[in-house]
This record gives C-alpha cells, sequence and structure tokens, in this order.
C-alpha cells in the first residue's frame, strides 16, 4: 500500500483495474481481494486517516457456517438463518441479497483469512438480538477480530484512524469485550487482575515510543489486518483525495475524477468503480430521513460520511432504497461538552444499559423499555410516540457505578469527578436530588424506583422483561443471580446520565444486486458501478438480527464486488479503448 502524495501532471492519466472509494472494511476486502488476484487497485479516502466507520466499530462480523463455526460443533443450516432473517426483516427481507451473503459470507471471510492478515474467532457465547424467533441461535453467528500488533503497519501506524477517546483507556489503550470483563472483575478474580497487569504493562511500554498504545483491539484491529495486506499486494492509498465525479463512456463506468491537494485527476479503472464511502449519516440531508423530535440527535458516524457514494452514483440514474424498516442503525449516545469546545461522543452499547442497578427513564422519570434489549431496539423505543422518551437519562446507584461505571464513567478505583464538573455525570444524595437536576418529576421517578426495586429483589421484571431473553443475560453480569440485569437502586449517592437518539451508521442505501452491481431505477446493473458496506442499501432494511450485521455483509459484498470485477476482467478478449470520448458527468443528488 502506497500512500502516493499527488505530484503528477493534472493532464496525465492514470489507469488502475479497479478504484475503491472508500477505506472502510468493505473498501478493504474490495481491495485486498482485487489485489491477490493479481489486479492493480488504488484505494481513495477522503480524510486524513484511512479505516472510516469501520475503525471505529466493534469490528465483530455476523456470518452463516463459518469454518470458525463449523470446527466448534456449529453447523447451522442455510434454511434456519433464512427463517430467523425472514422473521426479523419482514416485508423487506430480499431472498437474493440474502442468499448471496448466506452463500458467499462464508467463501468471502474464508479467501479473506487465507489471503490476507485477517484473522477472527467465533464467540463462545453470543446471542442473535432475537434469539427467542424462530431460526435465533444463542452462538455460531458473531465472530470477533483478533487483536493485532499495530507496529506491523510501520510507518503507515499514524495514518491509521484513532478511536474516540471514550473507546481508550488511560489516554490511548485499547481494549476488547474480554478485557472489558476482566477490568470489570479485577478486583475478584486473581486472574482478571494479572491479564489487566499486562495489558497496562504492554502499554506503558508502547507510549515509551508511540503516541498511543500498539495493541488494537475491536474495529482498529480489523483494518490494521486488511490493511497490511492491502500494503503488501501494492495497493495504493491516497488519503486526503476526494472523489469529484464518475467518468462514464457509453453507459458504463470507466473511472473518477479525483482532486487531491486542489489538482484534478482523471483516473480511469478497466474493470470497475466500487463505492465505499461509508453513507450519509453524518450529512445534512440525514435529518430527512429520521423520525422528528424536539430532541438533540449525535450520529457516531464519522463527518466524512456526507453521502458522496449517492451523490455520485446519482449522476448515472442509481437507484436507493426506499421504505426501509429504518434508514439507520440506532445507538443510544451521551455527549461530553469538553471546556475547549469539543464534543465526545459515547455509544452505550455493551458496557451498561443491560447491567443491574441501572435503568433509564424518560422525561416524565418512567421507565419506557427493556434497558437490555439491543442499541438498536433501545432508540426505537425512544422514537415511540413521538420522541417522547428523548432524550432519556440513565440512572445507577453508586453500587452499580462502582462495580460497571456508566457511560464515559468508568468503574472503581476511577476518579469521576471530572464528569461531574463537566454535567456530564450527574451526582445526588436523594433520589429527589437527581431528579430536580435532571429536570424529572420527583414522585415519578421515587414511584418508578419503587416498582423497579421490587421487581429487582423477585429477580424478574413485570413491566419490561429486562433479563428474560438469553441476549439480554449475556449483557448483564453473569455473577450476579438469579437474574444478571436486576439489582436494585438503593445506595447514595444516585447517578444519572443523559442519553439522545443516536447511529451507527446509515441503513438506506444504493440498490445492488447480488453481486454489489449498483442498479439504476429501470432494476438494470449500471456498467462497472459497484457498492459495498453503508453505501449499499441495508440488506437487513435497516433491521439489526445481530452483533456484525454492516460489516458481515460489507465484508462479504467488498468481496463479491472485487470477484465479479476480476471474472470479468479475465473473461474480457479486448482491452478498454483508451481513445474514445470520456464524459465526467457532473455530480447530482439521487431523486428519491
Amino acid at each position: 500500500m502506497n500512500t502516493t502524495t499527488f505530484l503528477h501532471s493534472a493532464n496525465a492519466e492514470l489507469t488502475y483495474d479497479v478504484i475503491v472509494l472508500g477505506s472502510g472494511a468493505a473498501g478493504f476486502a474490495a481491495a485486498v481481494t482485487a489485489s491477490c488476484r493479481g489486479l492493480k487497485v488504488l484505494l481513495v479516502e477522503k480524510t486524513e486517516a484511512f479505516g472510516g466507520t469501520s475503525a471505529i466499530s466493534g469490528g465483530a462480523v455476523w456470518l452463516h457456517d463459518t469454518d470458525q463455526a463449523r470446527a466448534a460443533g456449529h453447523h447451522l443450516p442455510a434454511e434456519q438463518m433464512r427463517i430467523y432473517l425472514k422473521e426479523v426483516i419482514g416485508n423487506g427481507y430480499n431472498p437474493q441479497l440474502i442468499d448471496a451473503f448466506i452463500e458467499q459470507g462464508r467463501e468471502a471471510l474464508r479467501y479473506l483469512e487465507t489471503h490476507s492478515e485477517l484473522k477472527y474467532s467465533l464467540r463462545p457465547l453470543s446471542p442473535d438480538y432475537y434469539p427467542d424467533l424462530p431460526g435465533g441461535t444463542q452462538t455460531g453467528r458473531a465472530l470477533e477480530i483478533d487483536e493485532y500488533d499495530g507496529r506491523r503497519l510501520g510507518e503507515h501506524f499514524k495514518d491509521l484512524k484513532r478511536p474516540p477517546d471514550g473507546m481508550l483507556l488511560f489516554g490511548g489503550m485499547m481494549v476488547n469485550r474480554v478485557d472489558i470483563q476482566h477490568f470489570l472483575s479485577i478486583k475478584r478474580s486473581p486472574k482478571s487482575l494479572w491479564h489487566c497487569l499486562k495489558l497496562i504493562g504492554r502499554y506503558a511500554v508502547d507510549r515509551l515510543s508511540h503516541p498511543r498504545g500498539t495493541r488494537l483491539t475491536v474495529g482498529n484491529a480489523l483494518i490494521a489486518r486488511l490493511a497490511t495486506s492491502a500494503m503488501a499486494n501494492g495497493v495504493d492509498l491516497w488519503l486526503q483525495a476526494t472523489a469529484e465525479a464518475l467518468i462514464v463512456e457509453q453507459g458504463s463506468v470507466k473511472g473518477v475524477q479525483i482532486s487531491m491537494g486542489g489538482v484534478p485527476r482523471s483516473v480511469f479503472a478497466r474493470g470497475g468503480v466500487v463505492l465505499a464511502m461509508g453513507g450519509f449519516a453524518a450529512g445534512a440531508q440525514a435529518a430527512e430521513h429520521r423520525p422528528a423530535t424536539d430532541s438533540e440527535h449525535w450520529s457516531m458516524s464519522p463527518p466524512a460520511n456526507v453521502g458522496d457514494g449517492q451523490r455520485l452514483a446519482g449522476s448515472v440514474d442509481a437507484a436507493i432504497g426506499d421504505n426501509l424498516s429504518a434508514n439507520f442503525f440506532w445507538a443510544p449516545v451521551s455527549v461530553l461538552h469538553k471546556t475547549d469546545g469539543s464534543v465526545e461522543r459515547f455509544p452505550h452499547l455493551v458496557t451498561d444499559r443491560a447491567k443491574p442497578g441501572v435503568i433509564a427513564v424518560n422525561r416524565a422519570g418512567r421507565r419506557f423499555v427493556n434497558e437490555a434489549n439491543s442499541y438498536h431496539c433501545f432508540v426505537e423505543a425512544m422514537f415511540a410516540e413521538g420522541g417522547a422518551n428523548a432524550p432519556c437519562w440513565l440512572i445507577c446507584d453508586s453500587e452499580a457505578l462502582n462495580n460497571y461505571g456508566m457511560g464515559l464513567a468508568r468503574p472503581r478505583p476511577v476518579d469521576n469527578s471530572a464528569l461531574i464538573d463537566a454535567g456530564y455525570l450527574l451526582r445526588a444524595d436523594s433520589l429527589a436530588d437527581l431528579a430536580r437536576m435532571a429536570g424529572l418529576d420527583a414522585h415519578s421517578l421515587e414511584q418508578t424506583l419503587a416498582q423497579y426495586n421490587d421487581d429487582a429483589e423477585r429477580g424478574v421484571d413485570q413491566q419490561f422483561g429486562k433479563g428474560s431473553t438469553a441476549y439480554n443475560r449475556y449483557m448483564g453480569d453473569p455473577v450476579h443471580q438469579p437474574n444478571p440485569c436486576l439489582k436494585p437502586l438503593r445506595k447514595a449517592p444516585f447517578y444519572a446520565v443523559r442519553l439522545f437518539t443516536g447511529d451507527l451508521g446509515s441503513a438506506r442505501g444504493l440498490v445492488t444486486n447480488g453481486q454489489a452491481n449498483v442498479l439504476n431505477r429501470s432494476a438494470a446493473p449500471i456498467p462497472g458501478l459497484y457498492a459495498a458496506g453503508n453505501e449499499m442499501n441495508s440488506i437487513m432494511d435497516g433491521t439489526y438480527p445481530g452483533p456484525g450485521i454492516t460489516l458481515g455483509p460489507g465484508i462479504t459484498f467488498g468481496y463479491l464486488a472485487a470477484s465479479d470485477i476480476a471474472r470479468r476482467l479475465e473473461h474480457s478478449t479486448a482491452q478498454p479503448s483508451r481513445t474514445g470520448e470520456h464524459h465526467v458527468l457532473r455530480t447530482a443528488h439521487l431523486h428519491d
């Protein structure tokens, strides 16, 4: 992978076999697949760092019948996956795309693991998000990325997108799901204590020569693994390069007009262009596609994800998905306003909502949701009733905060006073004072807590069923019984963090076929144009069946796009013309 400096003449032409726009998991999967098949690849990234949304994600993939699952004895039939997805997706179920995902996902992962540094392991227990529905499973579909040594990226380590501070410990140390559990058990398990001490020791050594820890986990590890292989395969990576327009000849996409350092260039692609630019969740148009509320909304999608792929594809009459279950993948988000004027966003995915001694209440001071359900379901409940539950508050007592933390607030022995001073974490010696600080009705909050505490004592949440599903219990504290998700809130002081509706990225994207070809509004493939990742209309139709349902399809269809290009080039008997007239189509927004 060459991070290319743009020094060529503006009039010079460059030609590649494949041009990939976007450096997230889908883009890298396409680039690595194409380069492994001997193709010359250009990977274009708009920002100063590569990795996109994937680099700051959990890095998990959700796939059917992987080699890892088979090795662990979980050889699940394809029909079981179809039944489950039909149940979750409903009317938006697309047999062609789902079949491609089911039938080719294992092949895609196997190919990339065989030909690159990519390496995943099966989660020993990871229920689907709706495990009690027909076809749902307790394990076998969710894989987590193996940690990686960032030093293997060499000089390119500095160009890897840094995770937000809220995902790091001690200013720069990455942790994964297993590490978090060890840190939560550090006071009660010598094994966990030793695990954490080793991590801290490695991190201390790293900081002697690096700006952050080089032990990479979750999404950073995923991108670093693929990037290392792309580097070895000679993929050219252009950073801070903007795709301005598609180059089209006789109805086929033949390249991209790219601006880098203020210099425009026409770059041609013999085989095709893959759009993997992250969707539009951070764009101005995103608000038009969200349910209306009187509350702020915070996206975790990087600021550069403003819909460039849809803008480019609009010039060739590309179709865009419509009538999805949701246009985004939802997640509740808390926000820290820093003294320097910046903000830090924290997605509440796994660390707090399901834990015993934590509840969520709306502005009326009443619970409104099973807090242990998936983050997507949680935000759907916030949007319900015209957004009456947005924003809401997570509330816990001192015991829960000390054991699990809440949002950016860390468990004991971390001092969270700075978060209290900043107004992010509310602290009060009584429920009445906490209600006053949060603007809640004190009487309603006390009634809510009394009912919850009574249920928690019995281990059964009669209102919302917190802890009633395998997924709920998996997200709770397995040590706490009889219900890993329920414990009374009684020990003052009490704490609260405000949650806003948020998202992890857009689901509404370009319509494709099973080979990731972008389709026009007549449902015909646009020659030479492909889409993958959040640029592609969600095969899940904006539902969220399990962990990793964006990255799993992203990697699969990135692989399929590159494979289709390789096949077409292999069977081509004539070289593309370099003398004909090329038309640069100025970009336009898609018509809904």
